[in-house]
C-alpha cells in the first residue's frame, strides 16, 4: 500500500495517496484565521463562492428535508447555485418556517440527515473514494462513527421564545468545533493573553452567548469562572467571586454587567485589575458605554476596553468587536469562510450595495446538524457591511456595523401601533441610555383602566444616578422623547433602585425586562 501524504497550501490541506496513479483530496483548514483575515475582497468572494457550491450540493440539498423540498417545489437545481450572485434564486427562510402551532417537530426538517443511499447519490466521486479508502484501511464502524460526529445532534440551545415559542437548533460535534474555533477567533480578536483570567457572567441557559463564551476558552486554554450570572449565584455571590478571581476580562449581558459594576462601586470595591469587559445577547450604545466607564474609573479600573458582541441562535457562532480607542465601536469582525450575510431592503428583498443599511440576512458555509440559508434575522443594520483594513486593528476581512436594532423587538411584543402611531421602540432605549442622570428604566404600555377598548398609555419607570429635580428632569425628558418618537409619555414615575431591579427582573431573568407591553389581549 502507497503511503499517505498531508501538506498545507494556503487555506487548505492537501492530501494524496503516493504513487502511481495518485489520488488528490483537498480538506478544509478548520481554522485558517491569520490567513483570512489578510485575504483580499477579490480572494474571499472567490473563497465563499467555492464554499457556497459545495455546502448547497454536498450537504443542504442532500441532507436538509426542508430545503430539498424547497428547492424541489420552486424548480431550482442546486447545481445552478454557484456564487453569492446565485443565492438570489433561493427563497428567504424566517422564523415563521421554523415553527408551527400543528407541528412542534417542525424544527427536525432543518437537521441534516445523511443516509447510505443519499451520500451514494449526491456525494462527489473523490469524497466517495475517501469512505472507500478509509472503510478498507480502518472498517466500517470508523466510516459510520466519523459520519456520526460530523453530523449526529449532540448539543442543543434554543432561541429565548420572545416571538414565538422557544425553537431548538442542535450542534453535531463538528458544530462544536466550530463553537470553539469562533470563540477562539474572539479571544484572539480581544488580544486576551494564555495567562489572564476570564469570568463569563451570562446566565447559564441553553443559549448560546454562555456556551460560546464556555467553548471559546476553553478552546483558547485560558483561566475561565462561569458563574451562570445573577440567578446562580447572585449578585453578592458574582461580586464575591470577582473579588476573589480578580479576572482581567469579564463577560456578560449588558445590563447585569452595568449591575454588577454599580453594585460593587456602592461598596467601594477596587476593581483595578479589570481591563476588558465583553457585552452580548443586547445591543450596546455609545451612551451606554460611558456610563460605565465612568463607573468603572470611580472603581479604580482606568482605560478598560469594553466591546460588543454580536450572534443568534440560528447561527450557532457570535462575532465581536476588536479593541479600538475611547471604545467606538469597531464594527464585528466576520468569518468569510463560515458564513456569508447579505443586506436587503426590509420591504422588497432587495439586495443592497457595501455599506448600505437594510435587514441582515445569514446564510451557512459550514454547518452541520441544525442548518439554515438566506435566513432573515429581523435584524435592521444601519451602515451594512463594509470590507477591506480594520482602522483599528488592521484586519483585512468583512465588518458588520455595531449599529444593530432588532426589528423584532417590535414585532415580538405586537407593538406595531401606540396611540395609533407606528413606533420602533429602539429610539425610546437610544434616549434614555444616552442620558447621564438616567441609571435604570422601564417602558410599560398598558390601556387606560386596564379596559382593552379604551385609550393606549406610555408610562416610563425612571431611577436616576443621584437626586435631581423630577419636574423639571420629567419635562425634559418628555420633549427628548417626543423628539426622537413623536410620543410622549402619559406618566413618568420614580422608583428606587431596588424597586427597580425587581421590576427589570436583573437578578432572575435571562433578559431584563425592558420594555412591557402589558395590554389586554
Amino acid at each position: 500500500m502507497a503511503p499517505f501524504l498531508i501538506y498545507r497550501t494556503g487555506l487548505f490541506f492537501r492530501f494524496f495517496m503516493a504513487g502511481p496513479g495518485r489520488i488528490y483530496y483537498t480538506i478544509p483548514d478548520m481554522n485558517p484565521w491569520h490567513n483570512i483575515t489578510s485575504l483580499s475582497y477579490r480572494q474571499i468572494k472567490e473563497l465563499q463562492n467555492s464554499r457556497l457550491e459545495h455546502f448547497i450540493n454536498t450537504h443542504v440539498y442532500p441532507f436538509s428535508g426542508h430545503y430539498r423540498k424547497l428547492l424541489d417545489d420552486n424548480k431550482i437545481n442546486p447545481r445552478h447555485v454557484k456564487s453569492i450572485s446565485d443565492l438570489r434564486l433561493l427563497p428567504f427562510t424566517s422564523k415563521l418556517d421554523l415553527v408551527a402551532k400543528d407541528d412542534p417537530q417542525r424544527f427536525k426538517d432543518f437537521i441534516l440527515q445523511p443516509d447510505q443511499e443519499k451520500i451514494r447519490q449526491f456525494w462527489p466521486k473523490d469524497r466517495l473514494l475517501k469512505l472507500a479508502v478509509q472503510s478498507l484501511l480502518k472498517g466500517k464502524g470508523f466510516v459510520r462513527e466519523s459520519l456520526g460526529k460530523e453530523y449526529r445532534p449532540v448539543f442543543m440551545t434554543f432561541t429565548t421564545g420572545t416571538t414565538n415559542s422557544p425553537v431548538p437548533f442542535t450542534y453535531s460535534r463538528y458544530d462544536i468545533e466550530n463553537l470553539n474555533l469562533s470563540g477562539s477567533r474572539m479571544v484572539n480578536l480581544f488580544n486576551i493573553q494564555s495567562d489572564e483570567r476570564i469570568m463569563n457572567i451570562f446566565p447559564f441557559a441553553p443559549h448560546l452567548a454562555f456556551w460560546q463564551t464556555f467553548f471559546g476558552a476553553l478552546e483558547s486554554g485560558v483561566f475561565a469562572l462561569s458563574t451562570g450570572g445573577g440567578k446562580v449565584m447572585g449578585t453578592e455571590g458574582n461580586l464575591t467571586a470577582l473579588m476573589r478571581t480578580k479576572p482581567s476580562v469579564i463577560l456578560g449581558v449588558p445590563s447585569y454587567i452595568y449591575h454588577l459594576v454599580r453594585f460593587a462601586q456602592e461598596r467601594k470595591q477596587d476593581l483595578s485589575f479589570l481591563k476588558k469587559i465583553v457585552l452580548g445577547a443586547a445591543k450596546v450604545t455609545a451612551g451606554y458605554k460611558q456610563k460605565l466607564d465612568e463607573m468603572l474609573s470611580d472603581c479604580g479600573a482606568k482605560g478598560v476596553l469594553i466591546f460588543g458582541t454580536y450572534g443568534f441562535t440560528e447561527a450557532k457562532t457570535a462575532w465581536a468587536e476588536c479593541p479600538a480607542e475611547n471604545n467606538v465601536s469597531s464594527g464585528y469582525h466576520l468569518y468569510p469562510d463560515k458564513e456569508i450575510f447579505e443586506i436587503i431592503d426590509p420591504q422588497t428583498g432587495q439586495v443592497k450595495d457595501e455599506d448600505q443599511d437594510g435587514e441582515l440576512v445569514y446564510t451557512s458555509l459550514d454547518a452541520r446538524a441544525s442548518v439554515v440559508v438566506r435566513y432573515r434575522t429581523g435584524d435592521f443594520v444601519k451602515g451594512g457591511i463594509s470590507h477591506g483594513p480594520c482602522p483599528y486593528c488592521g484586519r483585512v476581512t468583512l465588518r458588520l456595523s455595531s449599529d444593530i436594532s432588532r426589528l423584532s423587538d417590535t414585532k415580538d411584543l405586537s407593538l406595531s401601533k401606540i396611540k395609533g402611531m407606528l413606533v420602533n421602540l429602539n429610539h425610546f432605549a437610544e434616549v434614555l441610555n444616552n442620558i447621564a442622570e438616567v441609571d435604570e428604566w422601564q417602558i410599560e404600555i398598558r390601556k387606560h383602566n386596564n379596559d382593552p377598548y379604551d385609550s393606549d398609555e406610555l408610562v416610563v419607570y425612571m431611577t436616576p444616578k443621584k437626586e435631581i429635580n423630577e419636574k423639571t428632569f420629567s419635562e425634559m425628558l418628555k420633549d427628548k422623547l417626543m423628539g426622537a418618537t413623536e410620543l410622549a409619555p402619559n406618566e413618568i414615575k420614580f422608583v428606587p433602585l431596588d424597586e427597580m431591579i425587581k421590576r427589570l427582573e436583573l437578578e432572575t431573568a435571562n433578559k431584563e425586562k425592558r420594555i412591557l407591553d402589558n395590554r389586554p389581549s
